[in-house]
């Protein structure tokens, strides 16, 4: 009877320290993907407030139109106007499902 009450006891902390070690080691890897995650927060906000300075500085440097798609100066300026503007709007829609 000592012995089985023993035995029981030396089964039940084993298996309270597996799992306490277990606990442990996945707070660190949620710990982990948190600061992951704030990460990626932060370089998001970062993209957004680039993408949106870029775009208003685009809007006013063609306000009035003076890139012309025919050179090669206003096409380059045409397709970098275009990605930013679709930047801006996906980082927009983003936003606004928040």
């Amino acid at each position: 009877m000592l012995i089985t009450f023993i035995i029981l006891f030396i089964l039940a902390v084993g298996g309270i320290g597996y799992l306490g070690y277990r606990a442990y080691y996945l707070a660190g890897i949620l710990a982990d993907a948190q600061e992951y995650i704030e990460g990626l927060e932060v370089t998001n906000q970062y993209m957004y407030t680039k993408i949106l300075e870029s775009y208003n500085i685009m809007q006013q440097i063609d306000r009035l139109g003076a890139f012309e798609a025919e050179d090669e100066a206003g096409t380059t300026f045409q397709l970098l106007n275009e990605v930013i503007t679709e930047l801006k709007e996906q980082f927009d829609g983003q936003e606004e499902e928040k």
